[in-house]
């Protein structure tokens, strides 16, 4: 099985700012027509606010969606095409730490 590359950006995240996810691996290598971001924010497997963002395919083979984090909640996210097969991470499903925006010196 290949790795799934996933690019998150901005790095790191701070709450308020809209989140550009690309996505290249197990669902797309196996010719998923459709890819959905399957994202919620929370700590471990207590997830909130969640939501399946349809992801926009590039010819370069890239899934890729964007979401507003209001909420300095880790973003937690994993993927799944229209068939319902699912890419998590292998169960780790992929996690972010969300800022709140100040600057610390």
């Amino acid at each position: 099985m290949e790795h799934s590359e996933v690019v998150v950006n901005p790095t790191p995240i701070s709450a308020g700012e809209k989140v550009t996810v690309n996505y290249k691996g197990l669902l797309a290598d196996e010719g998923a027509e459709e890819v959905y971001l399957h994202a919620g924010v929370g700590y471990n497997d207590k997830w909130r606010e969640i939501t399946n963002i349809k992801m926009e395919p590039s010819p370069q083979g890239e899934w890729t969606a964007q979401l507003r984090v209001n909420t300095t909640e880790r973003l937690n996210f994993c993927f799944k095409d229209s068939a319902e097969n699912w890419d998590n991470n292998g169960g780790h499903n992929w996690s972010f730490e969300v800022h709140n925006g100040q600057q610390y010196s």
